[in-house]
């Protein structure tokens, strides 16, 4: 017996909307991802392992070829943190360096010209430049002194 022949179709109606409402339950907060990352290879591969024909397993050199990308893909992702946390050291000893230097800002329209009093170091780093705090981003020119 199907489950049209259950149901009613406000029956169906109820339960469609049910099962609406609790997708969007739990996919709140939740991005689709455009990657696949560490944990996804390791469901890939143990799903593989897991459904393989037990009369024709799996070439112990594809194994060993897989753990191989994965551990490659492990190391490239921890590169790729401590790349970043590099960027935002040079960047915070790029803000630094400038302290005590005339700077010129492009803040929307404006210019702001003067020199840096303080630096607030960190991801994004921060100068102070004639009693106000501007991103170091918005930094277009230091002069020397």
């Amino acid at each position: 017996m199907t489950l049209e022949a259950v149901l009613s179709s406000q029956e169906k109606a109820v339960l469609n909307r049910e099962v609406d409402s609790f997708n969007k339950t739990i996919q709140q907060g939740r991005m689709p991802s455009q990657s696949l990352g560490k944990d996804d290879f390791l469901k890939i591969l143990i799903t593989q392992l897991s459904h393989q024909d037990p009369t024709a397993p799996m070439e112990d050199k594809e194994f060993i070829g897989q753990m191989a990308q994965f551990s490659t893909l492990e190391q490239m992702t921890g590169m790729a943190s401590d790349f970043s946390r590099l960027a935002d050291l040079l960047t915070g000893g790029e803000a630094t360096s400038a302290l005590g230097r005339s700077v010129e800002i492009v803040e929307g329209d404006r210019v702001v010209q003067g020199t840096v009093r303080a630096v607030s170091r960190g991801a994004s780093p921060e100068v102070l430049v004639n009693g106000s705090y501007y991103q170091w981003d918005q930094v277009t020119r230091v002069f020397e002194e």
